[in-house]
């Protein structure tokens, strides 16, 4: 009987290290699957994280390629250019001795999509009479991108007669009462200095008028008309904001002004280049 115990003793030993031995290797197993696992969960998260960066590396060296394109046509554009485009052009006339700058730049009577010209005149001036066929000849010639105006200047009072008979001139002009506004001008031109009528007065300008078939009513009402009126308060005012003090003189988009001299018109032609005319 006690041996039969001892031997039972035994077998339970045996048992119990057996699976001890057992549990060992299972554990082993297992540590193995999770290490197996894991490392396929590396390789899973590796592999996206490579791709993302091969992409990023596609769109690096996509945008280096755009920059090179866009240094290439940089490039290209600049062996396109002209070479004397890049040059600053000689002018022929000078700031301060053939023309004066207007500091501020100030308004002009037109709008601003046009460059404007505007010559400042009397009809009692006699070097006014002399190049006035010459500027009548030249501003027919003009780019449409330039508006030429006249503007007489009111000095005196018999200035103002003459200004208010330039105004109502260009309004009956422009409701057709009155045919042909040029021959009007240069006629009274000629009036003044070849024959001896001053035209001092309202009356002397309505006879005047009638000789080219304006009709004393359509006469009268655009002489107090208030469109007249008010051109000859422009007038006053560009004379003082452009310091036109004699005549005749020219002004180049509110900016240049241009005074009395021989080229007065290839300064103003160059001055007309310099506000962007080609």
């Amino acid at each position: 009987m006690k041996n039969l115990f001892v031997l039972f003793a035994v077998s339970l030993l045996f048992v119990g290290c057996g699976n001890k031995q057992d549990a060992e290797p299972e554990t082993m197993e297992t540590t193995r699957a999770e290490a197996a696992a894991t490392e396929a969960a590396s390789a899973a998260v590796e592999e996206p994280a490579t791709e993302q960066a091969d992409e990023v590396l596609q769109v690096v060296e996509e945008s280096a390629a755009d920059e090179a394109e866009s240094e290439d046509e940089v490039i290209k554009l600049a062996m396109a250019t002209d070479p004397a485009d890049a040059v600053e052009r000689e002018w022929k006339y000078r700031e301060g001795v053939d023309y004066f700058r207007l500091v501020p730049a100030q308004p002009t009577i037109g709008s601003a999509d046009r460059i404007e010209v505007s010559e400042f005149f009397m009809y009692s001036c006699p070097h006014c009479f002399t190049v006035d066929a010459a500027v009548e000849q030249w501003s027919a010639g003009l780019d449409p991108a330039v508006r030429f105006m006249r503007v007489p200047a009111i000095f005196n009072r018999v200035a103002q007669t003459h200004a208010q008979a330039f105004f109502a001139a260009e309004l009956l002009a422009s409701n057709g009462t009155l045919g042909d506004l040029a021959a009007f001008h240069n006629t009274v031109f000629v009036e003044f200095h070849n024959r001896g009528n001053r035209l001092l007065n309202k009356d002397a300008v309505q006879k005047l008028f009638d000789r080219f078939g304006v009709p004393a009513d359509a006469f009268e009402k655009a002489w107090t008309s208030f469109p007249v009126d008010q051109k000859m308060r422009v007038a006053a005012d560009l004379v003082r904001r452009y310091g036109v003090n004699a005549v005749p003189a020219f002004v180049v988009n509110g900016k240049y002004r241009v005074p009395n001299t021989d080229n007065v018109l290839d300064i103003v032609d160059e001055l007309l280049v310099r506000e962007g005319l080609r």
